[in-house]
């Protein structure tokens, strides 16, 4: 993906009163974003009304500086971070299958993961787990062995990245892959700078 690509998938998603769904809607109707932005206003006030319509024909004032960012984040590591839109191959598909997928999804890992539609695949052969921040003791190394023998049969395990079950999960994971395996995905909700809870200081 190149700049301009992203300033525009970025500005989709920061229009005032475009949601995931409207986005959707408007990607459905006129293809990519930049030919949302293109479009006439009459075409677009009949799909999303008069008040959206006006807002994509402006550019966000936050745009400049989250596409500066974002493209900082990408240049520094470009084999390992990607972000990934609804239309790249790569996306997982079964996120496609929810009532509301996300627009856009940043992502980080091995080069290995990024390969041959290297998301979709390991997504296939997938399972989550996930539980509480404050398990049992044995919670979490149940928690833990069943990752490492699921990780140890081929599968990814995708959990939350928090406290607890899911890390433990994860832990359990990276031990029971073989060499080469995506072992393990975390799914986050606070951005990938962001480490929640904070570690105790």
């Amino acid at each position: 993906m190149d700049r301009e690509e992203l300033a525009d998938w970025l500005r989709l998603g920061l229009t005032p009163g475009v949601g995931n769904t409207t986005a959707r809607r408007l990607l459905t109707a006129f293809g990519l974003p930049n030919q949302v932005f293109v479009a006439t206003a009459h075409s677009l006030e009949q799909l999303v009304g008069a008040r959206v319509s006006a807002a994509l024909h402006s550019e966000p004032a936050e745009l400049p500086a989250l596409l500066d960012l974002t493209w900082q984040w990408l240049q520094a590591s470009p084999q390992q971070h990607r972000v990934l839109t609804l239309g790249d191959p790569a996306y997982p598909q079964s996120l496609l299958h929810m009532e509301d997928p996300p627009l856009l999804l940043y992502a980080m890992g091995a080069p290995e993961s990024w390969t041959a539609d290297g998301i979709s695949t390991s997504m296939a052969r997938s399972v989550a787990i996930v539980g509480s921040r404050n398990p049992t003791p044995q919670g979490a190394i149940n928690a833990r062995e069943f990752s490492r023998a699921l990780a140890q049969q081929g599968l990814t395990i995708v959990s939350g990245l928090a406290l607890g079950v899911d890390g433990a999960a994860h832990e359990g994971a990276l031990e029971g892959a073989a060499p080469g395996q995506l072992a393990t995905i975390a799914v986050v909700g606070t951005g990938l700078d962001r480490v929640y809870p904070p570690p105790a200081s």
